[in-house]
């Protein structure tokens, strides 16, 4: 037919279709980003600042190489990526290779292409892929490369960061525990997703990966608080320094240790001079030395930011209260306490003037063991002082409601 002269050859019209579908990936992987509140984004951000090696869990095609592609991205760190468990130990402990004279020079171990491309560099993002699924004896060869940055022969520089990624074992193809000397060197994010990320993601915006922004005036109070908050920590449970867990799985997580409240000091540094939400902190904290001591922290950070008692007692009616009950509650039991230890008239009025204080607030019930025990206090020759009266109500409520709960329960426990 005269029409079939003007079609292209086939393999020409297959070639062209090929270049379209390429510029239509193109357009599909054509995406932006966006400023966007994101804790466990800024937690990663804040670890790779802090050049701590970290160690993202979650379940497949939760989008952990994504976040690493993003963050790379955003940094413009060359990003490279070692998928752990298809390796030898030897990639990363180094091949030998045999010189002219073995006797007088030694073997060397010759390192891999990867690491000779991130030297050449000198920056770079080093992507451990597939961790769990990595056999104990390349997790062995895994551990000078994690801590000390080196590969065979060769010293990664400074501007390369190490993260990896992991599958909890029972999502993990042929997946192995975590051993506790590679764990105790990650900061441990477990990696979850948010549906309004993911969907504005799919529409073409992301959430931007950027640094923490560190106030240069504030480094060195950082410095202090970190090592006072630590050291303060453990000097009141020492038995924190080093709990090395019990079960596997939980040995393959995060534990604490002088190794890993050294990171811990590291992350609350950075985090106070970038001025990082405590959610953000708890992420770092809990992810480095376990939920259990890393709560306890927490909460003696928050103590350390309380105003001293002697300070209200010197002035109840100035000074700031925080927010937070709990953190008020321990205001009150310090004030008490510090009244107690040093009983004076004016000290034990000035405890009352700062209940007082608490209860024009809104929060009687925060009032009703200090003011207690306080009045335990009081001396024969101390005039009870006016800002009693505006308090005894509350406590004498507070007491009838835990006698009729206390007839409650009774009753109940006896079946009537």
């Amino acid at each position: 037919m005269p029409g079939s002269l003007l079609a292209p050859p086939a393999a020409d019209h297959s070639a062209d279709q090929l270049g379209i579908a390429d510029d239509l990936i193109t357009l599909l992987g054509d995406t932006t980003t966006e400023p966007r509140p994101d804790t466990q984004l800024t937690a990663l951000t804040l670890a790779v600042a802090a050049d701590l090696p970290v160690l993202l869990w979650g379940e497949p095609g939760i989008g952990k190489t994504a976040a690493l592609n993003q963050l790379a991205a955003s940094l413009d760190l060359p990003l490279t990526t070692v998928i752990a468990s298809v390796h030898e130990p030897s990639d990363f402990s180094g091949l030998p290779v045999v010189g002219d004279d073995p006797a007088v020079q030694g073997v060397p171990m010759a390192p891999p292409d990867w690491a000779v491309r991130l030297v050449r560099a000198g920056r770079g993002l080093l992507f451990l892929d597939e961790l769990s699924t990595a056999p104990p004896a390349v997790q062995a060869a895994l551990l000078r490369l994690v801590l000390e940055r080196r590969v065979g022969a060769l010293r990664l520089p400074p501007g390369v960061r190490i993260v990896a990624a992991a599958n909890p074992r029972s999502s993990a193809a042929d997946g192995w525990e975590l051993s506790a000397p590679l764990a105790n060197r990650f900061v441990h994010l477990h990696w979850t997703y948010d549906h309004e990320v993911v969907v504005r993601g799919l529409g073409g915006t992301w959430p931007e990966a950027s640094l923490p922004r560190l106030a240069p005036d504030r480094l060195a109070g950082a410095v202090d608080f970190a090592r006072r908050a630590v050291c303060g920590f453990l000097t009141a449970r020492p038995g924190f320094v080093h709990r090395l867990p019990r079960s596997e799985p939980q040995k393959g997580g995060a534990w604490p240790s002088p190794r890993s409240w050294e990171m811990t000091l590291r992350l609350i540094a950075f985090a106070t001079a970038a001025g990082t939400s405590r959610e953000v902190l708890s992420l770092l904290v809990r992810g480095t030395i376990g939920d259990g001591p890393g709560l306890e922290l927490l909460a003696s950070l928050d103590r350390m930011d309380l105003p001293d008692p002697e300070t209200l007692l010197a002035d109840p009616t100035g000074v700031e209260l925080p927010e937070r009950g709990d953190l008020r509650q321990a205001v009150l039991d310090g004030v008490v306490e510090a009244v107690r230890k040093r009983p004076e008239r004016s000290r034990w009025d000035a405890a009352w003037t700062l209940l007082g204080r608490v209860l024009e607030t809104g929060a009687p019930d925060l009032v009703v063991v200090p003011a207690t025990t306080l009045a335990t206090l009081r001396q024969d020759d101390w005039d009870v002082p006016s800002s009693i009266d505006r308090l005894a109500d509350v406590v004498s409520l507070s007491t009838r409601v835990d006698k009729v709960a206390s007839r409650v329960a009774a009753v109940a426990g006896s079946g009537r």
